[in-house]
């Protein structure tokens, strides 16, 4: 798919390093061999991958809210990065319901503020801004999204991830049309994995029951979602921004997330973590009667990039949900969790390329 050996020595600057998906993509630079610098608030969770992992210490970590300018043009300036790669956010719907301010503010000015970074440097090649899958007008389909399709968010965040889309087309349009930055946006679908200590999550939720001997609650068990492990989307971001560099005629917008037959109902993925984890592990209905709304049924036509890069998933969610409770019973049991991290980025990435 594409050569981890590109990033060696490469100038990294990562947004949001301290989330799920930051500290599995900074472990994967920096086991390439790249110069990362991150810039995020300190780990959103307790505990968090980032902490208990130790990523501190492979890269240039940096506390910094995305929000305030002044501070991230600083932590910019003197990175110098060649590549940006944008994933702070505030990522969770129902948090979106209770401060939505706070979720624009993060979501969309956080936006403009890394994009004003780009626009005023003289040394990025590649950007890419990762949305999320939500970023459509929800029909409730039963087919995918595709790249053309009109975007308009229902909720907060979903519609925070939108305004973000239109921010980057727009600085796309107005200042970065000479070619000599390439600028892509990517739409992926839920993550799942190892590592993940988020609320309203249902693979944390499922760990946190299994943890405390509880049964599973699931809130909404007939949901369909794009479900994917986290390396899957990574592997796809590094695969953009490389390709990009390399030829700004791949810059574009590009949807993630895996095939048809992966796109499962949230009962069905807690059947298979009970399948997975073993130990009479099991679940119930906790759906709620005025919850608020969240999309029931969603999917991504993802024929773009891999007709574009050739890309095919490469973990299907038998695969997907044993590597999550393998992480996640070494963690609880106190074990090595970098060492797991590495292993299960080597054995997808043998599969990838």
């Amino acid at each position: 798919m594409f050569d981890m050996n590109f990033y060696r020595g490469k100038k990294v600057f990562v947004t949001g390093h301290t989330g799920f998906k930051g500290s599995w993509l900074c472990k994967i630079l920096a086991n390439a061999g790249a110069e990362v610098t991150g810039y995020s608030l300190n780990p959103p969770t307790n505990p968090s991958l980032f902490e208990i992992a130790g990523i501190d210490k492979d890269i240039n970590s940096i506390i910094g809210d995305i929000r305030d300018y002044d501070s991230l043009k600083a932590a910019f300036d003197d990175a110098q990065p060649e590549i940006v790669l944008h994933l702070a956010a505030q990522p969770i719907v129902r948090d979106s319901y209770k401060d939505p301010h706070y979720t624009y503010e993060t979501n969309v000015m956080g936006t403009v503020n890394i994009l004003e970074c780009v626009r005023q440097s003289d040394c990025v090649k590649s950007v890419l801004n990762v949305t999320t899958d939500k970023v459509y007008h929800n029909n409730e389909w039963e087919w995918g999204y595709r790249e053309n399709e009109p975007l308009d968010g229902f909720d907060p965040y979903s519609n925070s991830k939108s305004c973000s889309e239109l921010v980057t087309h727009s600085y796309k349009n107005s200042f970065f049309t000479d070619n000599t930055i390439a600028v892509s946006t990517a739409r992926a679908g839920n993550v799942i994995g190892g590592g993940d200590f988020a609320n309203d999550r249902i693979i944390p939720d499922c760990v946190r029951a299994m943890a405390s001997g509880n049964v599973i609650g699931v809130r909404n068990p007939y949901s369909t979602r794009p479900y994917q492990h986290v390396l899957e989307p990574l592997a796809v971001y590094l695969m953009i921004a490389q390709k990009q560099y390399e030829d700004t005629k791949y810059q574009g917008y590009y949807n993630v997330g895996p095939d048809d037959c992966d796109c499962v109902t949230t009962g069905e993925l807690v059947d298979l973590f009970c399948k997975y984890w073993g130990k009479d592990a099991k679940w119930e209905n906790n759906a709620e009667a005025n919850a608020p709304h969240e999309a029931n049924f969603l999917k991504l036509d993802c024929s773009k990039v891999k007709t574009v890069f050739g890309w095919r998933p490469r973990w299907h969610m038998e695969e997907c949900m044993d590597m999550t409770c393998r992480f996640s019973k070494v963690w609880l049991a106190g074990g090595d969790v970098a060492a797991e991290m590495d292993k299960e980025i080597d054995e997808f990435m043998k599969g990838a390329n």
